[in-house]
């Protein structure tokens, strides 16, 4: 999975993190490993130029997402085996997104996540215009972002626990193999 992120938004922010969220999100929803994607961080004054642009709305907003090819989360069952193709581009907007945080009360790593996971969705084509659509791609959202978070978790303890299991064999020479 090939996933490119150009941050020409001036604030700094963590591309690791946007990009293993974004891929995550992509292999929640059995999208083709090879699929390609690019994340664009602009300023507010470029977001609101690209909002007006092709939203025809005033000012600038937190996310965009531009589609590339026709995709379906899984597929049909009859289809032939789907190939690599090139989701799209999400632009996020960092200085809106840390307003959005601050408001919330998170930080601005979280609300970074959130809209990564919601441009994403938008690329596979959810919507939320209809009450019924936002239910389900909000919760979809929040399905993938919680098990994004407990998968972070996961490799922390699981890190923690080498890192231990490290210093144990080190004092007791088995790392050495001398102690059997």
């Amino acid at each position: 999975m090939s996933i490119e992120v150009s941050n020409e938004s001036g604030m700094d922010v963590s591309e690791a993190e946007l990009v293993s969220v974004a891929r995550f999100a992509i292999a929640s929803m059995d999208v083709h490993p090879a699929a390609e994607l690019s994340m664009v961080l602009v300023d507010s004054a470029t977001m609101a130029d690209l909002h007006m642009r092709w939203m025809d709305l005033p000012g600038p907003t937190d996310v965009m997402s531009f589609p590339m090819d026709e995709l379906e989360p899984g597929g049909r069952p009859d289809a032939p085996e789907p190939g690599p193709s090139m989701l799209g581009d999400i632009v996020l907007c960092p200085s809106f997104a840390a307003d959005q945080a601050a408001a919330a009360g998170h930080p601005l790593e979280h609300e970074l996540a959130l809209l990564t996971v919601h441009g994403v969705l938008h690329l596979l084509g959810y919507d939320h215009a209809e009450p019924d659509e936002e239910k389900e791609m909000f919760g979809l959202q929040n399905r993938i972002l919680e098990e994004w978070y407990e998968d972070l978790r996961r490799a922390e303890e699981a890190e923690l626990q080498a890192a231990r299991d490290r210093r144990l064999l080190g004092k007791t020479g088995f790392a050495r193999g001398d102690g059997l």
